[in-house]
């Protein structure tokens, strides 16, 4: 049995699917937390989002991510490593995910998100 999470293909991903995943303010965060990581690294591991919300609340919300096409997860050891699939996105929906970034960056403390520039720690 193979650990690896399945994920949609870049002609799999659909634009309703996306929209309605990145409408979760918790997901919007998970998103603009792993765009604020990309510019020190391209992944995050599950334990950075803690402070978001519940290991199993984030669990839930990691899935959706993963299954929408907006994020991928790789799994190493005892470890979920997350990183966002901007290639495939901006592929699918040119400019999508950079206008919802910039707009979680212009509301980012009413949504309790990482102040703009401020990025997690890379381990």
């Amino acid at each position: 049995m193979s650990r690896t999470p399945l994920h949609p293909t870049r002609e799999q991903i659909e634009l309703p699917m996306v929209l309605d995943c990145l409408s979760d303010p918790i997901r919007l965060a998970i998103v603009y937390q792993l765009a604020q990581q990309e510019r020190v690294s391209s992944e995050l591991c599950c334990g950075d989002f803690n402070g978001l919300a519940g290991k199993s609340n984030l669990a839930y919300h990691f899935a959706k991510l993963r299954e929408c096409g907006v994020m991928q997860t790789r799994v190493a050891g005892t470890n979920r490593f997350m990183r966002l699939r901007r290639e495939d996105l901006d592929a699918r929906f040119p400019g999508l995910l950079d206008a919802v970034i910039k707009s979680a960056a212009r509301d980012a403390e009413r949504l309790q998100l990482l102040p703009e520039g401020e990025v997690v720690a890379a381990d």
